[in-house]
């Protein structure tokens, strides 16, 4: 009915109710008579109390409340009309209506010659009414054929994370036995079907986990975060799959796609009745080119689960590994792998609690954790370049400098001081070239005494203009920055640790083993790549990044492309960068023939640095070995590769091994040597 009816009706029952009220009571002639008695003159209606002035009274507050009422009653009548009508006419909209919404194909991951790492497949899958909870038979029929518990089917179809209208989710990637006999009972399972919808595939097992992650179900906190994005930003409902780790988690906006919308009608039970034409289907993400290099991060992860074995095999933990190769001209991750791995297709449809239990218990290792970026270790003796660095650049040491290694260093330079440190081997005369070469501790453990005796922090300065205790800022969640000691450190460290202020003073022992890459000092896989990449570079070093572009829906060019930045350049004397890349050409040539023989059977020369860390808190060693070429001379650098192995006997004789496979991967020449180098370095 028109409001302006409505109106009109109203005033005219409140006129007709005004006129009643008048005539009743209006004026008379009787209104006064006259006593003979003489008195004075008096209402003729006699005292208050009489009848007719109750009933009047009553009228007239009848009269009032009906006016009041519909006055109210116009009042709302203009506020639903003309102020609510907008409000009113959504919700009578969404009572009858419900919105259906269908996920979105993720765009592949792919390695920087197209092919696929991370696709997605085809998978049937069961659905289920929401009023096939209703029906107990249909359950438990549903339950055996299936193979899960009733239970646990009746909880997914209680899930309504995908819309109160939409079809349940009960089981995933069923087989075909499954889908043929739900198709040829309909009326044994009236509100049960099978559709197929898409997910992840990972074409080559757990290659390259660590890298690409895992995606699972919109987490709370996602949720969350999801109600505060900006206009363009990805907004998530209750049950949406996205990134967890790795690139689905960094490229998220990339990958995931727009999903699909249509708007059914429902009646009073929530049963769908019809549907609106209008509506749109799913979008697929955009897919993602990697830098990796399949093959190449193939070879690495190979190379691992070899050494680690061949540790083992000599009693040996070997709890854990990394390594990581970078392109050192423009920052690319060539590959990166981490041991122990882990199956993202593990965490399809929801990972079970007993794989999950697998994966957190104490004697996995961690697989989830991606050593490469997160993993904090003491370099050992890989450090020793950097060392070298910060001596010539503070005149702690010269080219011209030599020691003696009797394999015992004592501060006092008495020998038969033994409030000293050893050295591993016996070296004689060593200057800094063969200090680096034959890794001699007693050349830095004099350098470390330098900086001591000239109160001076150049050291640290030095590690951290090549990066280390800070984190590279690579595209990939979970990095971790080390730590460079100082006197700073130490002194706040101790004293939240309860110790007194005597004891929160850094001492020169400590600058001995800062040198050598031992005590407080951490740094990670990628850290150390980053740094020997200056090294080659000759000073520039460029962001590590796994992403080299956004593919185009059409065509094989790039929507995105990854726009290559430059961190750091670190500058140094020429003379100085010659000392140590001569040393570091010792360490592969020179220093031990078992080594020597992993690199002669490759054409391209490389300079490297082995490093052995002890971890005294855990009472093993962490091995690393780092290398960068072509070395040779007029040789333009290319590749760094670097890796370390946790809880092994040396870094020459485990991770040496594993950075020559990766350079056999990169160059097609394969090591063919088998011998294993003895020197704890």
């Amino acid at each position: 009915m028109d409001l302006s009816l409505i109106i009109v009706i109203v005033c005219a029952v409140l006129a007709v109710a005004l006129i009643v009220v008048f005539i009743v009571f209006g004026r008379s002639e009787g209104a006064f008579t006259l006593d003979i008695g003489g008195a004075s003159p008096r209402a003729s209606g006699g005292s208050d109390s009489s009848s007719e002035k109750t009933l009047s009274s009553r009228l007239i507050g009848f009269a009032a409340a009906v006016g009041g009422i519909f006055s109210l009653l116009v009042a709302r009548l203009w506020t639903m009309q003309l102020v609510s009508s907008e409000e009113y006419a959504e919700q009578a909209e969404s009572n009858r209506t419900s919105t259906i919404y269908t996920q979105a194909p993720r765009g592949r991951i792919l390695d920087r010659n197209g092919d696929e790492i991370v696709t997605n497949r085809s998978s049937l899958t069961v659905t289920g009414q929401a009023d096939v909870l209703d029906d107990e038979v249909e359950v438990t029929l549903l339950a055996n054929l299936i193979g899960m518990p009733p239970q646990a089917v009746r909880r997914k179809l209680q899930d309504t994370t995908q819309g109160y209208q939409s079809l349940r989710t009960v089981s995933v990637d069923v087989s075909r036995r499954v889908v043929a006999y739900i198709g040829e009972h309909p009326e044994v399972f009236p509100g049960v079907s099978v559709e197929t919808r898409a997910q992840r595939s990972y074409p080559h097992g757990s290659l390259a986990a660590h890298v690409v992650g895992y995606t699972g179900t919109v987490t709370q906190e996602q949720l969350e975060e999801s109600e505060n994005a900006e206009d363009g930003q990805i907004t998530y409902r209750s049950g949406d799959i996205v990134g967890q780790t790795g690139v689905e988690k960094r490229y998220e906006s990339v990958l995931q796609g727009v999903r699909g919308e249509q708007v059914v009608y429902v009646d009073a039970h929530g049963n769908v009745t019809g549907q609106q034409s209008s509506g749109f289907e799913p979008q697929s993400g955009s897919d993602l080119e990697l830098t990796l290099d399949i093959k190449v991060q193939r070879a690495a992860e190979e190379s691992l689960v070899k050494v680690i074995q061949q540790q083992r095999d000599l009693g040996k933990v070997a709890a854990g590994a990394s390594v990581v190769a970078l392109d050192c001209t423009n920052g690319e991750v060539i590959a990166m792998a981490s041991y122990p791995t882990f199956t993202p297709s593990s965490f399809v449809g929801g990972i079970s609690t007993a794989d999950w239990d697998a994966l957190q218990a104490e004697d996995a290792n961690f697989p989830m954790l991606n050593r490469a970026i997160s993993g904090q270790y003491p370099s050992g003796s890989i450090i020793k370049p950097l060392t070298t660095m910060a001596a010539l650049d503070y005149g702690i040491a010269t080219a011209s400098d030599s020691w003696y290694c009797s394999g015992w260093w004592s501060w006092s330079g008495d020998q038969n001081d033994r409030n000293g440190m050893g050295c591993w081997s016996t070296h004689y005369d060593v200057d800094l070239v063969s200090g680096i070469t034959y890794s001699c501790d007693v050349v830095f453990y004099e350098i470390g005494k330098g900086f001591y005796n000239q109160n001076s922090e150049g050291m640290q300065e030095t590690f951290r203009r090549y990066g280390l205790g800070s984190a590279t800022g690579i595209d990939l969640p979970g990095e971790e920055v080390g730590r460079v000691p100082d006197a700073a450190w130490k002194r706040e460290y101790y004293k939240s640790m309860g110790y007194s202020e005597e004891d929160a003073v850094w001492q020169g022992g400590e600058n001995c083993n800062l040198a050598i890459g031992q005590g407080d000092l951490l740094v990670t896989c990628i850290q150390m790549a980053c740094a020997y990449c200056s090294l080659a570079n000759k000073g520039p070093v460029w962001r590590p990044h796994v992403m080299r572009g956004v593919r185009s829906r059409m065509g094989d060019g790039y929507v995105s492309e990854y726009r290559c930045e430059q961190i750091r350049d670190v500058e140094e004397d020429e003379a100085y960068r010659d000392i140590v890349a001569r040393g570091m050409w010792g360490v592969v040539y020179e220093e031990d023939p078992t080594q020597t023989q992993h690199w002669t059977n490759l054409d391209v020369t490389v300079r490297g640095k082995t490093g052995t860390g002890e971890q005294i808190s855990l009472d093993r060693a962490i091995g690393w070995f780092g290398a960068y070429g072509p070395a040779g001379e007029g040789e333009t650098p290319r590749y760094v590769v670097v890796a370390n192995m946790d809880g092994v006997v040396s870094g020459g004789s485990s991770s040496l091994l594993v950075v020559r496979d990766v350079f056999g991967a990169i160059y097609d020449q394969p090591d063919t040597a088998t011998g294993v180098s003895t020197s704890v370095d």
